[in-house]
């Protein structure tokens, strides 16, 4: 399962920002919450914003695989996925605001193409059917 590649990519995004929260809390001494302290916030927005798009995109990438896309879109579109999220991270945790639109605009992009393409091999499907 190719898709398998990209969620495993994605986990490790996701617990290399929760690991640079912890890092920022500890040589701060911030418990709970932000402190206030615009490093830490910046990291805890680059780690929710991870959670909150990994996850769809690679249900969709999922999807795609299943629905018997070709190998090399499912590869390309997961490719481009992982690099918009580490260009998005990047860019949240140096406070490089055009770094950060790059990486949004990636994945936005990435998770409409990969929901159109989806809908587009559900079609397909269908009309083989009737």
């Amino acid at each position: 399962m190719t898709s398998a590649i990209y969620a495993s990519i994605g986990a490790f995004i996701i617990v290399w920002l929760s690991l640079h929260v912890i890092k920022i809390r500890t040589s701060k001494n911030i418990i709970l919450g932000d402190g206030k302290d615009d490093e830490l916030v910046s990291a805890i927005a680059a780690q929710l914003n991870a959670v909150e798009y990994i996850p769809i995109a690679l249900l969709l990438l999922f999807a795609l695989e299943y629905n018997n896309a070709h190998l090399i879109l499912v590869h390309v579109l997961g490719i481009t996925l992982i690099a918009g999220r580490i260009i998005h991270a990047k860019g949240l945790l140096s406070s490089a605001l055009n770094t950060r639109i790059l990486g949004m605009q990636i994945t936005l992009w990435t998770i409409i193409a990969l929901a159109v393409v989806n809908i587009l091999y559900l079609l397909y499907e269908l009309t083989l059917i009737t």
